[in-house]
């Protein structure tokens, strides 16, 4: 079924520092960096207890495939290789690395030959760069591709739809010569004559400053969307910039159409300008918890307490920290946690406003299914769910679902629908259905 270009929630903006150039954070004592920051295979740890790393060093290489190497983010001593858990409630190897304060970059930070499409796909996968939206796909592995023939259209994502967080808002403006040279490195390599850029329009400054790149390129346009959240979900935009439907089961290359986050482009262009993997992001660090909002430069690996210490700590006391925004965020268990590759914002919520709505029976208004983006229905699903009905769970598409959370914003009930859905495909997941059944 075909989406609907206005099906979605009007979530509160809340884009406090947008107005906010990046600041640099001083080098912190010391920097905790798993090896699985990306969909796919972990990483292997490359490095040994009591070694000296530089800032981009290879500290752990690609595991597989689908996979992404991870650097070093400061130079100094590798002091542990341990677990840790992470959000996810996994446990997950990680790299300790304490800092020596010089932040030295290694010797073997040099730009790449580029002169064949094979040296450019080697050149990505050597950068460790993953979708820096918050999926965390390895980006080598989206641009691999066998027949460039099949890209109609690369679809950059500057939607930034969800509240609070304005980093990918300061690459636009700040890394416009970044983002520039991206855009040619897609043309010469991917052969792409049709690049746009989605961004809602809530977005002025990063309209205008992306329009004033489209009048030099021809192969570049600037797509303004209406500030209705998911805009930036994969599917959404693909559709709301160029008309195509991913098909059920599909990849977005099904409907001829390849997905980079702006800030992914930017930092792609700078690894093959200089060198430099991805060791540090841009990091929105906001909400009504904390004292000084600001956008922050960090290193990989810096422990969440670190950063909040650098925006001036709390304001009040925080009654949930979240990596990313309010809608799809994922709550941390504690502020040791450390900055990942796909960490876009820390959002830090005070008590009052971390809690969730009073959950009462549901009335039946229809509010979740006429947002849905995807046309799901989320009241359905519950209902498959309790019920154990795993075939009305496929019946009923659960596995559509992007987690988006409208669903649950728009429900006057306080309905924890969107974490059913996830609940719902997980039970899929494991599902096995009897012998004999077809």
């Amino acid at each position: 079924m075909p989406l609907i270009k206005l099906k979605g929630a009007h979530v509160p903006h809340r884009k406090n520092t947008a107005q906010m150039a990046a600041v640099r954070m001083p080098a912190p004592k010391s920097v905790t960096i798993p090896v699985v920051m990306h969909i796919g295979a972990p990483a292997v740890p490359a490095v040994k207890v009591g070694d000296h790393v530089d800032i981009g060093d290879v500290i752990a290489t690609a595991g597989g495939f689908v996979s992404a190497p991870v650097h070093a983010s400061v130079s100094g001593t590798v002091k542990k290789i341990d677990t840790i858990l992470v959000s996810s409630g996994n446990n997950v190897n990680a790299i300790t690395i304490e800092s020596d304060g010089e932040m030295k970059v290694s010797e073997a930070v040099k730009p790449p030959k580029l002169e064949t499409y094979e040296d450019f796909i080697n050149a990505v996968k050597d950068s460790g760069l993953v979708g820096l939206g918050g999926a965390g796909f390895p980006t080598a592995v989206k641009l691999k591709i066998d027949d460039l023939s099949r890209i109609k259209a690369v679809v950059i994502n500057g939607a930034e739809c969800e509240p609070y967080i304005t980093s990918d808002t300061r690459t636009m403006l700040d890394q416009a010569d970044l983002m520039k040279e991206g855009f040619a490195l897609l043309e010469k390599f991917l052969k792409v004559k049709n690049i746009i850029i989605g961004i809602e329009k809530n977005k002025p400054e990063c309209i205008a400053k992306m329009n004033e790149l489209a009048a030099a390129d021809p192969c570049l346009t600037v797509k303004p969307l209406p500030s209705v959240y998911p805009q930036g979900g994969e599917k959404v935009l693909i559709y709301h910039t160029t008309g195509a439907v991913v098909p059920e089961g599909k990849l977005p290359l099904d409907a001829g159409a390849v997905v980079l986050n702006c800030t992914t482009l930017a930092c792609l262009a700078r690894y093959c300008k200089t060198g430099m993997p991805l060791v540090e992001k841009c990091v929105t660090v906001d909400g009504s918890a904390i004292k000084e909002p600001k956008n922050v430069i960090v290193p990989i690996g810096t422990s969440i307490q670190d950063l909040i210490d650098f925006a001036g700590g709390f304001k009040e006391e925080p009654g949930k920290i979240l990596y990313g925004g309010p809608m799809m965020g994922i709550a941390v268990p504690d502020t040791n946690c450390p900055i990942l590759k796909n960490t876009n914002a820390i959002i830090a919520l005070n008590e009052k406003d971390a809690q969730p709505k009073k959950q009462t029976a549901c009335i039946r208004c229809g509010n979740c299914v006429s947002h849905c983006p995807l046309h799901l229905n989320p009241v359905a699903i519950s209902k498959a769910y309790r019920d154990g009905d795993c075939e009305e769970l496929k019946k009923l598409k659960v596995n559509l679902c992007m987690e988006c959370g409208c669903c649950s914003f728009v429900c006057p009930t306080g309905q924890p629908l969107v974490q059913r859905n996830k609940l719902s495909k997980a039970m899929l997941r494991n599902y096995k259905p009897q012998e004999g059944k077809k």
